[in-house]
């Protein structure tokens, strides 16, 4: 389980880590993207390993 903060809901979150997609910004540092359970708001979490 991974925990994000969604801007919309104000709130921690925990997502299963099969949810989890690791991505790579354009200036070159890991990143994980998720979507929230809740309201299905797109999450990011900088300097996630990838």
């Amino acid at each position: 389980m991974t925990s994000f903060y969604c801007v919309k809901c104000r709130a921690k979150k925990q997502v299963d880590d099969e949810a989890v997609e690791h991505v790579t910004m354009k200036n070159g540092k890991p990143a994980m993207k998720s979507k929230c359970p809740d309201c299905g708001t797109t999450m990011f979490k900088i300097g996630g390993k990838s």
